[in-house]
């Protein structure tokens, strides 16, 4: 059994790497369901299709979460809840995110697309440097704000805010004591229970925002049916969704730049294949999206362990074993996706070949635990795309040299840029 030693382990909770390659050695070496020994319970790395759909989709009652990586930050919001908590906590976040509810942020993504758009058009026409990475977050960060409040993203909220990216970077080297890592990040902590106490208070007193009344209006009233939506939960589920809601997209966006930048061919194909505002071109743009996803899921391990034992595509597994389904490595899997570490949106298109089985492909998740906002992610990247592609390409004067695998897998270092606009 390949065993990860203590200093591996401390290094992959400092964002390092070293946990990918023993799970990419075991993989290799013992197929898609294989032990692995990473500390005193026995470990099982997941990342078959047909394993993924058992633990993940079928079974899930078996396999189940323990304390979340974030909870010091996030609470006791969606992503961390369990049980019958966790149930009620879905059912009231899923209709905002699906169907009919999606339409009623259609112009608030619009509308933070335009001024991201705004801006790169300015440093186009000044030369001014950026950063890649920060224009993504403050985009998805002003997206969700918008969809949250009804108001867009002003400068002192986004300074306020920027704790939320900070606590989510210190997550991994955080000490093990509850008490010390919250004790470590408490300013950031904070700074930002500042700002979601004023947001709820403004909710609570009806103030709506230019856009309307927004997502946290819905937690709010809540409370009115369900007593257990105090101030506590509304601002755990409040910053749930600025850390689901904006963290995962900039990370997504700030990848396909970085991959643009070794296959500037692919956004050619992308406007080429159609109009601008076509579906040809929406369909091309989604296919940028997707195969972004593949080499750099939203969700790139989903820790759970199992509540009793069971038999995963042929193998015991036993009870109160911690089981790791890797993403990441599902997607980079040579007998499901030829070629793997090829940036190749063609593999998205309408013609293109992608495994179709459900757990080949699941850069958020799947089954009954898989994101709540996976529509919304994609519409927003699509929509701030199909304005910025035909802006040009940024010239980065430095990337970074790898990824730092945390609560997601960010790039390692800053992404200085000039756009270099198409003539």
């Amino acid at each position: 059994m390949p065993e990860l030693a203590p200093a591996a382990v401390e290094s992959w909770r400092a964002g390092g790497g070293q946990l990918v390659e023993l799970l990419a050695r075991t993989r290799e070496r013992l197929g898609g369901v294989a032990a692995v020994r990473l500390g005193p319970r026995p470990t099982v790395l997941v990342t078959a299709p047909e394993a993924v759909r058992h633990v993940l989709a079928q079974h899930p009652d078996r396999y189940v979460k323990r304390s979340h990586r974030a909870r010091l930050l996030i609470g006791d919001g969606v992503l961390a809840a369990t049980g019958g908590a966790w149930k009620r906590q879905r059912r009231l976040l899923q209709s905002q995110f699906t169907g009919p509810g999606m339409r009623r942020y259609e112009q608030r993504i619009a509308a933070a697309a335009r001024a991201a758009a705004g801006r790169w058009a300015g440093y186009a026409r000044t030369g001014q440097v950026f950063d890649v990475g920060e224009e993504m977050r403050h985009f998805a960060l002003d997206t969700i704000w918008r969809s949250l409040t009804g108001h867009p993203l002003d400068p002192p909220t986004a300074r306020e805010l920027a704790s939320v990216a900070a606590v989510v970077a210190a997550l991994p080297s955080l000490p093990a004591d509850a008490v010390e890592a919250r004790g470590t990040v408490a300013r950031d902590l904070a700074r930002i229970d500042a700002v979601a106490r004023e947001a709820i208070a403004a909710a609570r007193r009806g103030e709506a925002g230019p856009d309307g009344p927004g997502l946290l209006r819905v937690l709010v009233d809540a409370a009115r049916e369900h007593p257990e939506y105090t101030d506590v939960l509304v601002r755990d589920e409040l910053v749930t969704l600025l850390v689901a809601g904006h963290e995962t997209t900039a990370t997504t966006l700030t990848w396909l730049y970085l991959l643009l930048d070794r296959e500037p061919r692919a956004r050619e194909e992308a406007l080429a294949a159609g109009a601008a505002g076509s579906p040809q071109r929406r369909e091309a743009v989604q296919a940028l999206v997707g195969e972004t996803l593949r080499l750099y899921p939203s969700a790139w391990i989903l820790p759970r362990y199992t509540a009793e034992a069971d038999t995963v595509a042929g193998y015991a597994v036993e009870a109160d074993s911690d089981v790791l389904v890797c993403p990441y490595l599902t997607h980079r899997d040579p007998n499901l996706w030829p070629d793997p570490e090829r940036f190749d949106p063609r593999r998205f298109g309408g013609g293109g070949r992608r495994p179709t089985a459900t757990g080949a492909y699941l850069p958020f998740g799947v089954g009954p635990r898989a994101c709540l906002g996976t529509q919304f992610a994609l519409r927003e990247s699509t929509v701030l795309l199909e304005r910025l592609l035909p802006l040009g390409l940024p010239a980065f004067s430095s990337v970074p040299e790898g990824a730092s695998y945390g609560l997601t897998v960010r790039p390692d270092g800053p992404t200085p840029a000039a756009l270099a606009p198409t003539p």
